[in-house]
């Protein structure tokens, strides 16, 4: 007999995570409840919205109920299949923006304080743009790092020395800089 966690509506009960021999994780319900507000935060770091974080999330656990993964190691695995998966929406969104664009918004006048909240915006999109052309372990460093994680945590998450991490997030600010003036020459 299988066993039916009671996840909440986020999961629907068709979409319920089983591992290839068919069993539901024991452990899914309790790593997911003390999981899943970091999984979001991690998400909502690289996406900015929360909404599109909570899909994410949604993506990650199911993932994380298929796996083998010991819950011992599912914070940092949670963090960084969150990192790795809002960077993917983060490139799947930029194509589809552009493609958006191409067919052609409407530009209507726009008052000054539309105008900062589209500055602003754009600001975001620049620096979530900038962010997905970074090498991948350098922008799940520098995404880690900014989400709260501390240096131990990131190191564990990723398998580096603690003493890396800091280098490692200083060379992803770094890069992170030099893409957005690249991006601003354009």
């Amino acid at each position: 007999m299988k066993q039916q966690l009671a996840l909440p509506a986020l999961v629907p009960a068709t979409q319920r995570a089983e591992r290839r021999d068919g069993v539901v994780r024991g452990d899914l319900e309790q790593v997911f409840r003390a999981a899943y507000p970091r999984v979001v935060a991690v998400a909502a770091r690289v996406l900015g919205s929360r909404t599109e974080a909570e899909d994410v999330a949604q993506e990650v656990f199911l993932t994380f109920g298929r796996s083998a993964v010991p819950a011992g190691e599912a914070s940092g695995w949670l963090s960084v299949a969150a990192a790795h998966t809002a960077l993917n929406h983060l490139r799947t969104g930029r194509r589809r923006a552009s493609r958006e664009e191409a067919a052609g918004a409407s530009h209507s006048p726009v008052s000054p304080d539309v105008a900062e909240t589209v500055l602003a915006s754009e600001e975001r999109r620049r620096v979530r743009a900038a962010l997905a052309r970074l090498p991948r372990k350098q922008a799940v460093a520098l995404v880690l790092r900014h989400s709260g994680l501390s240096y131990a945590e990131v190191a564990a998450a990723l398998d580096l020395s603690p003493g890396s991490v800091g280098t490692t997030v200083r060379r992803a600010e770094s890069a992170l800089r030099k893409e957005l003036g690249h991006a601003s020459s354009l």
